[in-house]
């Protein structure tokens, strides 16, 4: 078979599918534009805690119910959403919110360092993606890469800057299978000029592209496969929360900052 026949390498552009999210999912009066978003359950749910959020609608799959939640940050109202975990489950769960209104997502992720220079719970600011998993191909047209964050750059550095708070900008690895990261992909990476790993982010630039959704999303670190051996560092959720969540409280200050921006312009 040659590489061009690959199904997956075989994008179709088709606007509409034989399934729709609008077909299960509906429109969701007072639904907030702006959607954050995060992975880690223990985060979540010391957000909804701190916010004082108040559910609003949910998603729904044979995994189980997912609740979607309002909170007031900074004097707007903002959507919260706990995101799934690897690209088909987080596209897939982010489809369905379209329909009820959501038109802008922020999504905070952790990922694995292939950089040895960024430390633990550091910021990472994806500029490219690697695409090496199996979503985004479905979204967008066969490619190594993928330009992640293209708008709000600027904004990002602004916020960083005023607060005093350093991060990383390079290439992230997306993958699917955190089991198979072996020393030779590591390396391969790496030569690429990657300097973080996780496994949602060329899919969710993908899809918000094709969409035609505004989204960004910024990273904090975990483990490391920096060294020869693989140091876990604050990978479990339940390390480090409170610097967590004062992470997670960043993602509702670039939101506010974004949306000020898109009021201005």
């Amino acid at each position: 078979m040659r590489r061009d026949n690959f199904p997956l390498l075989t994008f179709d552009p088709a606007r509409e599918a034989v399934i729709e999210p609008s077909m299960s999912h509906f429109p969701v009066e007072g639904f907030p534009e702006t959607v954050v978003s995060v992975f880690s359950h223990q985060l979540f749910q010391r957000l909804c805690r701190l916010l004082d959020a108040r559910q609003i609608a949910e998603t729904h799959d044979v995994d189980g119910v997912w609740p979607v939640y309002q909170v007031r940050y900074g004097g707007r109202d903002f959507g919260l959403y706990k995101a799934r975990l690897g690209a088909p489950a987080c596209v897939g769960s982010f489809e369905d919110l379209l329909p009820m209104g959501a038109k802008r997502l922020i999504l905070l992720g952790n990922c694995g360092v292939l950089a040895p220079e960024i430390e633990d719970c550091g910021l990472i600011l994806p500029t490219r993606a690697i695409r090496d998993e199996g979503t985004s191909y479905h979204y967008a047209p066969a490619a190594d890469f993928i330009p992640v964050n293209r708008r709000h750059r600027e904004t990002f550095h602004q916020l960083m800057t005023r607060l005093g708070i350093p991060y990383v900008a390079g290439t992230t690895w997306t993958t699917d299978a955190f089991y198979r990261e072996t020393r030779a992909k590591v390396a391969a990476m790496r030569a690429l000029g990657a300097v973080c790993v996780e496994m949602e982010c060329a899919a969710m630039q993908a899809f918000s592209d094709f969409r035609g959704i505004d989204y960004f999303q910024f990273l904090y670190a975990g483990d490391s496969l920096a060294q020869s051996e693989w140091d876990p560092r604050s990978l479990s959720g339940t390390s480090r929360l409170e610097d967590k969540e004062k992470i997670g409280l960043l993602a509702f200050e670039l939101a506010l900052a974004i949306e000020e921006e898109e009021r201005l312009q």
